[in-house]
């Protein structure tokens, strides 16, 4: 027997026993391939485990057809897959409530469970309405395909959305694949990696079937070949007239606001800003004032000298402000200053993390003891939705603050901007996976667009990144220190800045159309 022949073989008893666990053992190898499968995203980039992990996944709906209630069993096993990618991929989100642990450890227990466990609803009722539909063949692929990718739409727009580690993230290992997305956006991405996974599913039967598989191999040879010419041949220019420069503080979150760091915090930003240097656009990160900024005439009279002759600061900073019954209110903010400390924009964030700036059900959760993750009363107001400001000078800017960044079809007002402007304060993310993750976010963000990102964190990684998502210069984690470079020219508008999420709802009425189309002939 051929080497080819053995290895069919043990894939086919590996799928029959995969579809044989019952009870306790199928949910089991549901949580197990649902965790494994976390490592393809940063900052492991095993990407083939969340392919397999797809792949097992329809291989345990599979089963669940010759349970009594399949439907329900359907949604147990999506749920269980979703939860161990969810708990893995997302473990960083358990350290904001270490920032403070006298008031939050206590929520950790919870937050594990309740947040993951949420989001995993998301898979669980694509494998509920997966299971509906499902008919043995190639239909099942399909059916699949499209249940899973709507859900993870779904999961980035339902109740404000949170749309981190979609499957098209799992090729940030390759940045010639991630070029595709300025074609038709991550979404659409992500649904080709659900089928390229799901399509191995049939091979793990005794009689295994590669013409999927096969083709959707080579469509993505194809998208990365593509990707690899675009990255030889696109160059951006630089705008000369604009020299950044991107300060890291690397202020940890709990000595950031406490009053005997204030001033030495203030003047940490200070003297980053005024390194030697021919840096002309300085930008702060989020937060990056250690006190209400216009409110301090000191401190104004520090910017005003900071940017004299230069062409301004860009920083983000509370901003308290009157509410409508007269008491005070907090937005998360960024300042735009032009030359000689000039106020040219504000901006306030309006895509606000839920139990992190705001608390949904405010009053009825204080009363069982839930407080957000920021230690300023009450929850945050929300700004009015995406803004471009002109900077004269350095052409016109977006900006986007911390996890805005997340939201493809947010990050643009009524005009495409000539480059993005991305401040965060990565400390509550953990000293590793949680930036990475968020940093690949803005490179996507880039290639979709087709500007560059100037993004700048309090502990890092900042970053200027090019409209083809190449780092031009960088600063890495925990590191206290400045980014200089020029920034990036702008190129021609790409297909998904024009069209916007048009190509995921094609690719998904394709694919419907093929369920169709395959139950049909049958």
């Amino acid at each position: 027997m051929s080497i080819f022949a053995q290895l069919t073989l043990k894939a086919a008893k590996l799928g029959d026993h995969i579809k044989a666990l019952t009870s306790w053992r199928r949910l089991a190898f549901a949580w197990s391939a649902g965790l494994l499968s976390a490592l393809a995203f940063e900052p492991f980039n095993l990407f083939p485990l969340l392919l397999l992990g797809l792949a097992a996944l329809v291989l345990l709906i599979d089963g669940a057809q010759n349970a009594k209630q399949p439907v329900r069993t359907a949604a147990m096993i999506g749920w269980a897959f979703g939860f161990g990618q969810f708990l893995a991929g997302l473990h960083w989100i358990g350290y904001a409530f270490l920032v403070d642990p006298t008031a939050h450890e206590w929520q950790i227990p919870f937050v594990a469970v309740l947040f993951p466990g949420g989001l995993a609803l998301f898979i669980a009722a694509a494998m509920v309405l997966a299971g509906l539909l499902w008919r043995q063949g190639i239909t099942r692929i399909f059916v699949f395909t499209v249940c899973y990718g709507v859900a993870e739409w779904l999961r980035g727009h339902v109740l404000t959305g949170f749309p981190w580690n979609v499957a098209a993230y799992g090729w940030g290992a390759s940045l010639a694949v991630l070029q595709s997305v300025a074609l038709f956006g991550s979404y659409a991405l992500t649904l080709l990696t659900i089928l390229l996974g799901a399509a191995l599913a049939p091979v793990f039967e005794p009689r295994p079937k590669w013409r999927l598989a096969a083709v959707m191999a080579g469509l993505f040879a194809v998208v990365w070949a593509g990707g690899e010419l675009r990255l030889a041949i696109v160059h951006p220019g630089i705008v000369k007239a604009v020299r950044l420069r991107l300060v890291q503080p690397d202020i940890p979150q709990a000595e950031k606001y406490e009053r005997r760091f204030v001033v030495r915090n203030w003047e940490r930003l200070l003297a980053l800003s005024i390194r030697p240097g021919s840096a002309n656009l300085i930008v702060w990160p989020e937060a990056a004032p250690p006190f209400l900024l216009t409110r301090s005439p000191a401190a104004l009279e520090d910017i005003a000298a900071l940017t004299a002759g230069k062409l301004g600061l860009v920083t983000g900073a509370i901003r308290r402000h009157a509410g409508e019954d007269d008491t005070w209110r907090y937005s998360n903010s960024l300042y735009v200053f032009g030359r000689d400390g000039v106020l040219i924009g504000t901006y306030d964030k309006f895509h606000l993390v839920p139990f992190g700036e705001y608390l949904p059900f405010e009053k009825t959760l204080e009363k069982w003891g839930l407080k957000k993750i920021t230690g300023i009363e009450g929850s945050f107001v929300p700004g009015d939705g995406p803004h471009t400001y002109d900077i004269p000078g350095a052409g016109t800017v977006a900006p986007l603050i911390c996890y805005e960044i997340l939201f493809p079809d947010e990050v643009v007002a009524d005009r495409r901007p000539d480059w993005f402007v991305n401040v965060t304060d990565d400390s509550w993310f953990g000293p590793w996976a949680g930036p990475r993750q968020h940093l690949l976010v803005a490179q996507v963000r880039a290639i979709e667009q087709g500007v560059a990102v100037a993004r700048v964190a309090n502990t890092g990684i900042s970053a200027i990144i090019d409209p083809l998502g190449r780092l031009t210069a960088q600063l890495g984690l925990d590191t206290t220190g400045v980014v200089d470079g020029y920034l990036p020219s702008p190129i021609a508008a790409t297909p998904f800045s024009r069209m916007g999420e048009l190509w995921f709802w094609l690719f998904a009425c394709v694919l419907a159309a093929l369920t169709w189309r395959f139950s049909k002939g049958k």
